[in-house]
């Protein structure tokens, strides 16, 4: 396998991407005609240097706004001769002139310092206090450092970023610098509990090569630390067969051998529930005293970072009535709205022509041209939301809706499933799990990624044919059905193990006539098809706290509640809709041995054993309810 595409594929959804190269000469050309580049080592409080590289218009006719990106993954090429090909957000706005900011943060390439994943937070920004840095703190100082040192500018600052650099994007918003008026985080890490490296508790193996990037300290540098420390790994099987390669390396604790210095994999080795470590790394709880415009953006279908986006905006919204605060969820999987491929399609399913370029000209641009520039009016909804089963915009003055009616979806026998029906509290459904034989978590054979992302539209119909997987399936509608808002899974269980995982699909059943797209590869046959339309994992030993793990007690009926994220989809007249419920998913999630330990990290390939599941007809999915009640409440702690 070649490495250095699987490295391409993992920063694809971190920077500005277009497959018409006429259009990338003609952006590189307009760089290198219209902005002067110089670099810097800007001073931080407590004296550590930051590498920043300042792309300035040649035009001095007038004054521009910054518009900055704060990144781990280099602000590359390096040498003031050396021109980015494109900047900013979109092509839109670099030619509307900004003075445009990439600063690598501390401890990443040639920024000095030392790296934290997620530093925590430090409530009380003072800037004399030299000691206490964090990254709101490298933030402000770095808008200080450009608003005295970088002529022709207007004062006014904006930022974005998209994954990582969407974390720091939303870190900086707590105690941020008055000339900061305008942030959009985009595809944001919230919490590392719950974004990329693990789900509600469950670990993401499919995130295992990419913990070389981010545990491994480095001197200042232009060249990349994590090319060697794959050759070990990737030597251990075969990377053409990812489920055949994850299933080989065996018990979790088998990862030590190949990176045996990695810190990241120590602390999610050392910290597997939701202590202190993790909590003092999750933004949410310091999203207060905001008063400048923030628009979140997310994809629908972004395998890495759903929770952020939403749980962001909807924190913001809650305790800052200052904010002027906006989200914009479209049909993309992770960072698709920075570029524009001439239509919007994940996996199978085609959305539309043009979608991200209505996003950059439509949305984004004017956000940023009204609150740095002054442009316009700016006349844009607070929730910007895309129906992914109309495939259209819609536009909502809150969200969740209030206008949508909710919807609970009950199981009844002979794989029936129930829309505002009441069922057979008393009736059980069974399924043996066995880790040894995990469910795939995609219907075709894919090598080892980073992160998958085509499963997130994925036909579920390998599933629901297998015993390990209970299916239950609507009546055909006979109406459309739209699905908004928030949902969560309310589960009725009983093991004959102490612990177990719960995989929750939400599915879009096609009718017998449903006809391909023009991206509908030939051997995909769309009459059937039973489209992914929302899913999370549930780790069972958490389903109490997300701290303090619980072993079941075999046979004993429990609560097993969760939210599944967001959803804003139109189940048309003619489809059906369907429910899957599992309690294996291969190797997007790592198996739990079903056998309590107390270290799922740690575990010996003898503690995997096969369980007994049930589900009881008291279950129930809900969409367009408060989920809060009875989720366990540590989620937001801290």
């Amino acid at each position: 396998m070649n490495f250095r595409i699987l490295v391409a594929a993992l920063f694809l959804g971190f920077a500005t991407f277009s497959v018409d190269l006429k259009a990338q000469d003609k952006d590189s050309l307009f760089v290198r005609s219209n902005y002067d580049k110089h670099e810097y080592q800007i001073p931080m409080r407590d004296g550590t240097k930051l590498f920043t590289t300042v792309y300035t218009p040649r035009d001095k006719s007038k004054k521009y706004p910054f518009l900055m990106q704060r990144t781990p993954y280099s602000v590359a090429p390096y040498g003031e001769d050396n021109y980015k090909k494109s900047l900013g957000p979109s092509p839109y706005l670099m030619r509307d002139k900004y003075i445009f900011v990439y600063q690598d943060v501390r401890g990443r390439w040639m920024s000095e310092g030392d790296y934290d994943n997620m530093r925590p937070f430090i409530k009380g920004n003072n800037p004399k206090n030299k000691k206490d840095i964090d990254e709101s703190s490298d933030t402000f100082d770095t808008i200080e450092w450009l608003l005295k040192n970088i002529k022709n500018n207007n004062g006014k600052v904006g930022q974005w970023g998209i994954s990582y650099p969407g974390h720091y994007t939303a870190a900086a918003l707590p105690e941020a610098h008055p000339a900061l008026v305008a942030s959009s985080p985009q595809a944001p890490i919230a919490d590392f509990f719950f974004d990329d490296f693990h789900h509600m508790g469950a670990f993401l193996q499919s995130y295992l090569f990419a913990y070389p990037v981010f545990g491994h300290q480095t001197e200042p540098t232009t060249e990349s630390w994590y090319m060697d420390k794959w050759t070990k790994l990737q030597a251990s099987g075969n990377t053409a067969d990812g489920y055949d390669f994850h299933m080989n390396l065996g018990p979790l604790k088998n990862v030590k051998q190949y990176y045996p210095d990695d810190f990241f994999w120590e602390q999610t080795v050392e910290h597997p529930n939701y202590d202190e470590f993790w909590q003092k790394r999750n933004i949410l709880p310091h999203l207060n005293g905001i008063d400048h415009a923030v628009m979140t953006v997310g994809g629908w279908y972004d395998a890495e970072d759903l929770y952020g986006p939403l749980n962001i905006y909807k924190t913001v919204e809650a305790n800052n009535p200052k904010a002027k605060n906006s989200i914009v969820m479209g049909p993309w999987s992770h960072g698709d709205w920075a570029r524009e491929r001439g239509y919007q399609a994940v996996n199978h399913i085609y959305y539309g022509d043009s979608v991200s370029t209505f996003y950059q000209k439509n949305i984004e641009r004017p956000f940023f041209n009204h609150h740095l520039k002054g442009e316009g009016q700016l006349d844009l909804p607070e929730a910007y939301m895309f129906d992914t089963g109309l495939k259209t915009w819609k536009e909502f003055a809150v969200w969740p809706p209030k206008d949508i009616p909710p919807v609970k979806l009950r199981f009844a026998k002979n794989g029936k499933l129930l829309i505002n029906e009441q069922t057979d509290e008393e009736a059980t459904f069974k399924y043996i799990s066995d880790p040894d034989n995990p469910v795939p978590y995609t219907s075709e054979t894919e090598s080892v990624t980073f992160t998958p992302r085509r499963f997130m539209t994925d036909d579920q119909r390998h599933a629901s044919r297998r015993p390990d997987v209970l299916t239950f399936e609507s009546d055909v509608l006979s109406e459309d059905l739209t699905l908004a808002g928030e949902i969560v899974a309310r589960l009725k269980v009983a093991l004959s193990s102490t612990d177990a995982d719960f995989v929750v699909k939400l599915i879009d059943v096609y009718p017998g006539d449903a006809k391909p797209s023009k991206i509908t590869p030939e051997h995909v046959v769309m009459s059937g098809y039973q489209q992914l339309v929302r899913h999370e994992v549930f780790r069972g030993r958490f389903r109490n706290s997300f701290s303090e793990p619980e072993p079941f007690k075999p046979g004993e009926v429990e609560d097993v509640n969760f939210p599944l994220q967001d959803i804003l989809h139109t189940f048309k007249k003619g489809h059906k809709v369907m429910i899957q419920i599992h309690s294996t998913w291969f190797p997007y999630i790592d198996r739990n041995p079903q056998k309590y330990v107390d270290n799922i990290y740690k575990a010996d390939e003898s503690d995997f054993q096969k369980a007994e599941i049930t589900v009881y007809g008291s279950s129930v999915v809900e969409v367009g309810e408060d989920q809060s009640m009875n989720i366990p409440v540590d989620i937001y702690k801290k």
